[in-house]
């Protein structure tokens, strides 16, 4: 019996010292690196289990081969090469480069571009334009609910599927853990192909639970695509029993439509390790949007070498002359935008940072208030939005670029998830959400001074700093 015990603790032992061993050779922030060493010596099992479910580092891997990534790209840079006359503005020709050199994020000219701020007009939209598709309906989001607005798009998907049109859809299964499985054999049967993006499977795959795709896409016939922040669930047309739901979703017709495409057909390898590179998934675009609002779609995942759109919301801070102003549901930054942020402001930018008043995960919300105490303390402005939850996610800066799409300011939409969002380089788009931005603001608190921050309870104020130590799982 002695001899089992002695077999057991030294097998304990020598596995925590192999992850010890394995997050030292990770190479991350030295901080990050002390936690989990801590984690791992004083609660070793817990550690450890948290290590496997949360803290292993993906960006060395390669799940899609170069040459596959290659053909995926062939279309949309055949695409890109034949835009005429294509003209970046000097002001932000190196965060385009930047974008591009990151992950092949090509600038697009000639967008048209549709703002929606509640779901109620999104989704019917979305209705209309999937009822009046000829060729592939493309749909990939994080959350698709089994509600009556779930059922509502599933009953179109099918219908359209019945008639011929290719549709295809992603979900997140983490993202959907709590719809039940016959809600999508349902549309499998009714001819929807259907896949879930990294299911977690006990034991086997539970290492990728971490890894979420949150991207919210979708592509009608190659030439209407649509990208922001809204699920297809019922709470962003009706709100919830405790508040109202606020998003902002936006439909493009023009060259950013390619960019959408690419990025879900990308998604749709992964998942399904099928290419389609046919040129009918990218159709000649409309020749009557003439307006060179230059748009470029810009992806990120923890399985890139770098993180793409948090280097650009860096790149944004820090190359800003007057403004930037922020919506975002969860602030839990990374230490680079917070210098970031705290460096613009110190230079004379105005930084405005709009938060909901109550979030839908109180423990998001504890974590969140001790960053909130620090950008305060930077000069940072800082709205909480009371006329509901506002889960949107968008930027505008200088009244030059502007920025809408799924990626939150929090470890981890930049460093864990599989995120798009849509540059705007265009003086009006930029213009036309600085006016959403403002319009949420008249229906906010604005705290300016970190003194009235800093005088809620001390107890309040510990167990704050206490949960932010759990920042980057959240």
């Amino acid at each position: 019996m002695q001899y089992v015990h002695n077999i057991i603790i030294a097998l304990y032992i020598t596995i925590t010292l192999g992850v010890m061993v394995r997050v030292l050779m990770d190479h991350r922030q030295p901080a990050k690196t002390m936690a989990w060493l801590l984690v791992l010596t004083f609660v070793p099992l817990v550690g450890i289990i948290f290590y496997f479910f949360f803290g292993q580092n993906t960006r060395k891997e390669r799940l899609i081969s170069q040459r596959s990534m290659d053909r995926l790209t062939k279309r949309s840079m055949l695409e890109y090469a034949e835009q005429g006359e294509l003209q970046l503005p000097n002001a932000h020709k190196e965060l385009i480069n930047l974008f591009t050199n990151l992950s092949l994020a090509l600038p697009y000219k000639d967008n048209e571009v549709e703002i929606f701020t509640n779901g109620y007009d999104f989704f019917l939209d979305l209705l209309d334009q999937i009822g009046n598709a000829r060729h592939h309906i493309h749909l990939g989001t994080y959350i698709i609910e089994d509600d009556a607005l779930g059922q509502l798009i599933a009953d179109a998907l099918i219908d359209k599927a019945q008639q011929g049109v290719e549709v295809r859809l992603i979900y997140d299964d983490v993202g959907c853990w709590s719809v039940k499985s016959k809600f999508f054999e349902r549309m499998m049967h009714g001819g929807v192909q259907v896949q879930s993006f990294m299911p977690v499977r006990f034991p086997m795959f539970t290492s990728k639970m971490n890894y979420r795709n949150h991207r919210k896409l979708c592509i009608i016939d190659g030439q209407t695509g649509y990208i922001g922040g809204m699920n297809v669930a019922l709470r962003y047309v009706k709100g919830t029993r405790k508040q109202e739901w606020r998003d902002t979703h936006l439909r493009l017709r023009g060259g950013a439509v390619y960019g959408i495409q690419r990025a879900f057909l990308v998604d749709w390898y992964f998942v399904s390790r099928t290419l389609i590179t046919d040129k009918a998934y990218y159709p000649m675009l409309s020749p009557l949007i003439r307006n060179n609002c230059i748009a470029q779609v810009v992806t990120c995942s923890p399985v890139s070498p770098w993180p793409d759109i948090m280097q650009g919301y860096m790149r944004i801070l820090l190359e800003a002359k007057k403004y930037v102003y922020m919506e975002s549901p969860y602030f839990l930054p990374t230490e680079p935008i917070l210098f970031a942020m705290r460096t613009a402001r110190q230079a004379g930018v105005d930084i405005r940072l709009m938060l909901p008043a109550r979030t839908d995960s109180k423990i998001i919300e504890w974590a969140g208030r001790s960053y909130v105490q620090a950008a305060l303390e930077a000069g940072v402005m800082i709205s909480f939005y009371c006329a509901g939850f506002n889960h949107s996610k968008l930027l505008v800066c200088d009244d030059s670029l502007c920025t809408c799409g799924s990626t939150n300011v929090d470890f981890r939409s930049f460093e864990n998830n599989f995120e798009a969002n849509v540059f705007f380089y265009d003086r009006d788009m930029a213009l036309r959400m600085k006016e959403v931005f403002l319009a949420d603001e008249a229906e906010c608190i604005v705290l300016d001074s970190p003194e009235i921050f800093a005088h809620r309870p001390f107890f309040a104020r510990l167990w704050e700093s206490l949960i932010r130590l759990l920042s980057p799982l959240l």
